[in-house]
């Protein structure tokens, strides 16, 4: 059996490789046309040698459990998802300008507040934020960036059109599956790489230093770069070890660092060496058990002392997940406005604030048909998809909201685009999401497409791997034949 296009129905969906049945987009024929060449086990023979690629380089993440902590072989699709060049510039372009805007934002709110001042963001949203931390006031960082990394989610709906769902400015994650996918993929598909002329993501572990390195306080040729990981049981602790190996420095945890005169050092078996730069995976409230969490086993005592006399770099800097906040998101057109006086590149979701009595009353009547979300939850928890859930659970989630309405925002559940996995030696058509990465420092970097994230299970919208969900290579082509 082979795969028929003409059989393959994503029904009302934006279909990234299809566009009628039978028919594929003008960038994916190449593709759809080489798969529907294989037979059934030709296909199952290369999904089996990808589960032996991914097991071979070791290549897992953890999942917290009841049970305990559980390593798994990262969860893979063979089919590439392909997104034309000319369309994927525009996206960048967009996704430099919102992470611009967030990071004048960010550096705004901890300086002058100029944008509560002008009534632009309620100073109510700030006061009763999570993540803002008013041990960071007057604080300048290099280049006025706080946000060096950001990892934003993008949607289709069902024209086609990419939107923002969310912002990822704290210790964003996933990045390294990308690299990861894209090495697979050359493995199981090496034929497909000569009909498709596709740009390169392996530039991103030298950006990333390049950009790490230029916060350096010292004019160094070759700063001390390290990244700072809670430890081995951490769910992305793969990629912290790999980042730091692809970028040739080293892995540190706290109790490798220690700060003297307002200087952090490393400890190495010749004595101490100063850090520059620290990447740091950890999150804020234990980076520093003397201005945070005081119990902390993660963080280093005394580095925010080092970082607040500039005597070294943080990045992301603390405090820069006051923006990556799902009821402060609803605000960023507001912001690109504001600060850059531009129009958006990429609209925002159409969204609800709890905060806001007429929208939450609006939220509360239409629970059955909107996605809700608590404003600092990451990897799919604590929210809550209306249309799938059940009337007890509506209603108990509507009891949360009316206990505290600032901390949820709604929005429709947007149609997600689908894109074809290897199910039962066929395909067929599932929901998936994109998770560029932007940089910026002295300069801006994009990377080529991203993590493309799939919800493995038929009609399922879930695609956080935590949960269930899965991963694609995805492919940014230069149209026209290699």
């Amino acid at each position: 059996m082979q795969i028929d296009w003409r059989t393959y129905s994503p029904g009302q969906f934006y279909d990234e490789l299809i566009s009628s049945p039978g028919n594929a987009r003008k960038a994916t024929r190449h593709l759809a046309k080489y798969l529907s060449s294989l037979t059934g086990d030709e296909l199952q023979e290369r999904k089996q040698s990808a589960e032996l690629a991914i097991k071979t380089m070791g290549i897992s993440f953890t999942v917290y459990s009841d049970a305990g902590n559980i390593d798994r072989a990262w969860p893979f699709d063979i089919i590439p998802r392909i997104i034309p060049q000319k369309e994927w510039q525009k996206t960048e372009q967009g996704l430099i300008q919102r992470l611009t805007a967030l990071n004048c934002f960010i550096n705004d709110i901890y300086n002058d507040q100029k944008i509560i001042k002008d009534k632009v963001l309620p100073m109510a949203l700030l006061a009763d934020s999570v993540n803002f931390r008013k041990e960071c006031m007057g604080m300048k960082p290099a280049f006025g960036v706080w946000a060096h990394i950001c990892g934003s989610d993008l949607i289709r709906n069902e024209k086609g059109d990419f939107f923002v769902l969310e912002d990822n400015l704290r210790v964003p994650s996933g990045v390294s599956y990308m690299l990861e996918n894209r090495k697979v993929t050359k493995r199981v598909f090496p034929e497909l790489f000569e009909n498709h002329n596709i740009v390169p993501v392996t530039e991103y572990p030298n950006q990333l230093f390049d950009t790490l390195a230029a916060l350096s306080p010292r004019p160094l040729d070759r700063p001390e770069v390290v990244v700072l990981t809670p430890g081995i049981y951490n769910s992305a602790y793969f990629e912290h070890s790999y980042l730091a190996q692809q970028m040739g420095v080293e892995l540190v945890e706290g109790s490798d660092l220690v700060v003297e005169n307002d200087c952090v050092y490393m400890r190495t078996i010749k004595g101490l060496s100063r850090v520059d730069v620290i990447y740091r995976r950890i999150d804020d409230l234990f980076l520093d058990p003397e201005m945070f969490n005081p119990d902390s086993m993660l963080g280093v005592p005394g580095l925010m002392r080092a970082w607040l006399k500039g005597n070294v770099a943080l990045a992301n800097a603390p405090g820069a997940g006051v923006a990556d906040d799902k009821v402060i998101y609803t605000f960023v057109p507001a912001m690109i406005k504001y600060y850059l006086g531009e129009e958006p590149i990429l609209p925002n979701v159409p969204s609800y604030l709890c905060i806001d009595p007429k929208q939450c009353e609006y939220v509360l009547a239409n629970l059955d048909k909107l996605v809700v979300k608590p404003a600092n939850e990451s990897g799919g928890y604590g929210m809550i998809i209306g249309p799938q859930a059940s009337k007890k659970e509506r209603d108990e989630f509507a009891l949360r909201i009316k206990a505290n309405p600032r901390n949820y925002m709604a929005q429709p559940l947007i149609s997600l685009s689908t894109a074809p996995i290897l199910a039962n030696k066929n395909a067929e058509p599932r929901h998936i999401d994109l998770r560029p990465f932007v940089l910026q420092g002295k300069e801006h970097y994009v990377t080529p497409g991203g993590l493309t994230r799939v919800a493995m299970v038929k009609g399922s919208y879930v695609v956080n791997s935590s949960q269930g969900g899965g991963s694609k290579d995805t492919w940014i082509v230069v149209e026209g034949d290699k």
